[in-house]
């Protein structure tokens, strides 16, 4: 069976865009829900970010699309392929302000171009976002 080529998520927050926008584009905010500590080098298009996971190595994340507060987007490489594989997934985050707070939507694509024993990725980042929207939903209310 194949793997599907895109995981998506939307979330209604009880948050700002500016706010959920700062949770998603600082070092402070992903290091707070995203990962346990995060650098970002230069928050623009070619710039790049990275996050650590307790005592992982970091994940690179190469910066596509800013803009605030809207929409946000990276690539990033796959858990269990080797340094420099040019296969990527592609993160994006689109922001929609409601009279609530925020529809954050999440999507990320390019599942069907991994080799085939990576297919387990798919289902480790579809857990894997289920595990950090929740943490960034518990980020945001405990900043409140």
């Amino acid at each position: 069976m194949p793997v599907p080529d895109n995981i998506e998520r939307v979330l209604e927050l009880a948050h700002p865009p500016e706010k959920v926008w700062a949770a998603l584009t600082t070092a402070e905010g992903l290091g707070g829900w995203f990962g346990s500590r995060a650098e970002i080098d230069d928050l623009r298009p070619g710039g790049e970010a990275r996050v650590w996971w307790d005592q992982q190595d970091g994940h690179t994340l190469a910066i596509q699309v800013v803009e605030p507060p809207h929409r946000f987007a990276y690539t990033w490489a796959i858990d269990g392929l080797p340094a420099g594989d040019p296969h990527r997934t592609r993160v994006e985050f689109t922001l929609e302000p409601t009279s609530t707070g925020t529809r954050l939507m999440v999507r990320e694509t390019g599942f069907a171009r991994l080799p085939d024993d990576l297919a387990g990725a798919y289902e480790d980042n579809t857990t894997g976002w289920r595990t950090e929207l929740t943490e960034l939903a518990e980020y945001l209310d405990a900043a409140s």
